[in-house]
């Protein structure tokens, strides 16, 4: 595929797209000749990420704020359409996964607040772009979720429960909206971002001697899988989630794996963010 021209003319919102892999996804459309409008909590971080993508040559543009907010998510709605008149691709990246700890002591603000942005926000984007767009032109919707959204870990329980969630709006949403609008997630192992720091700097070498892959993800890995997941490459492809982790889910079985360093379900389960 020539990802040089595989999006051209068309326009994307990227959330959480100050960093990690919200920024790697931002990066790759641009490259694949999309027009991108990032969004994220941190001013700075949306004008450094803006100026990065123009500075490559791509048309970009964006609006900070909170995903919490509905009014935020039509700014950015209303921002990519006053300034391309278009918005053809929608990926939810921006999550939290606080509260961090048992469920027994998790708060319920907290608890809200995590469903919140995990969840409620992607649906609330999905419904503004369908609103300005997508209702009558089509387009394609990515939801960043977790390999770890379908067991159990410690201390995450929150966010993967939140994640969980969004597995089952994606296939809901891919349902309702089909054909004109396909929806899929990417489900991300351990990545290399500030918000999974605290596993990789502790646990890096460890952790990627027991994947087959030999390593543990960069933000880029995923990006490549969404930039496919929303070009006409994937046009049969809606409902499903892709895993993107380097085989947690299997056993290295090469003479020289680490076996006792092989990743077991449940371990560690990370942001997608």
């Amino acid at each position: 595929m020539d990802t040089q021209r595989s999006l051209a003319g068309r326009v994307a919102v990227v959330t959480g797209a100050s960093r990690g892999i919200g920024q790697a996804v931002a990066v790759a459309l641009a490259e694949a000749g999309a027009r991108v409008c990032v969004t994220a909590r941190d001013p700075e971080g949306v004008r450094e990420s803006v100026d990065a993508l123009r500075a490559a040559g791509a048309e970009a543009t964006g609006v900070a704020g909170s995903v919490a907010d509905p009014a935020h998510l039509w700014a950015v709605t209303e921002r990519a359409m006053e300034a391309y008149g278009r918005l053809d691709i929608v990926v939810n990246n921006a999550a939290t996964n606080q509260p961090y700890g048992p469920l027994m002591e998790a708060d319920p603000k907290v608890w809200r607040e995590a469903f919140t942005v995990n969840v409620e926000a992607a649906l609330r984007l999905v419904q503004c772009a369908w609103r300005a767009w997508m209702s009558e032109h089509g387009g394609a919707v990515v939801n960043v979720c977790t390999e770890g959204a379908t067991h159990v870990g410690r201390n995450l329980g929150a966010y993967c429960t939140s994640k969980a969630a969004l597995l089952h709006l994606t296939q809901q949403l891919a349902g309702e909206l089909g054909p004109l609008v396909r929806v899929n997630s990417v489900s991300p192992g351990l990545v290399r971002t500030e918000m999974a720091r605290f596993v990789w700097e502790r646990a890096e070498e460890s952790v990627a001697a027991g994947l087959p892959a030999g390593r543990i993800g960069q933000p880029e890995d995923v990006a490549r899988a969404v930039r496919w997941l929303v070009s006409d490459e994937a046009s049969w492809v809606t409902g499903t989630d892709l895993l993107v982790d380097g085989g947690t889910r299997v056993r290295a079985a090469s003479a020289g794996g680490a076996a006792h360093a092989v990743h077991q379900p449940g371990s560690y389960h990370l942001p997608g963010a």
